[in-house]
């Protein structure tokens, strides 16, 4: 239950042909307190609800806990979310030996494109591909938390 995960910018679209699928999100928050995050995800045909917990110091290391729930209960539940609700279409690219999930932002978010890459350890080497941008870990302005209150302005 704990995950490990960086994040990245991403500097081209070069990735969407090294993609071996591709879903379309829905998310919301119940809860956006740093300390405890309560996310509601739909996921093509799936739904989830998720807790996360804070981060460590690096930002790399965070508890969270995540349940499959039925479609029609997350929509429900999306309705009650905290204002902002997140859209994006996340595509699946495995690379070297790790799969990396970049998510392309639509909405007033449209233009920023983040890349995650989950970890067994904090150090862990990782190959990084070209269309990799600037390491933004740890940087709260990145969490889809953040994202759903603030958003992000891109052209």
């Amino acid at each position: 239950m704990i995950e490990i995960e960086r994040k990245f910018l991403v500097t081209s679209d070069a990735y969407k042909s090294e993609a071996k699928k591709y879903t379309h999100i829905i998310q919301g928050y119940l809860n956006t307190d740093p300390e405890r995050t309560v996310r509601v995800r739909i996921k093509g045909k799936q739904a989830f609800i998720t807790v996360k917990g804070i981060s460590n110091v690096s930002g790399t290391t965070r508890f969270e806990w995540e349940r499959e729930i039925d479609s029609s209960e997350a929509k429900q539940l999306i309705s009650i979310c905290e204002q902002g609700i997140i859209e994006k279409t996340r595509y699946e690219i495995l690379y070297g030996e790790h799969l990396y999930e970049v998510d392309e932002f639509g909405g007033c978010n449209k233009g920023l494109t983040i890349a995650e890459i989950e970890l067994s350890k904090e150090n862990e080497i990782f190959l990084k591909p070209d269309w990799l941008g600037k390491e933004v870990t740890g940087n709260p302005k990145y969490y889809n938390s953040h994202i759903s209150k603030n958003g992000i302005k891109y052209s």
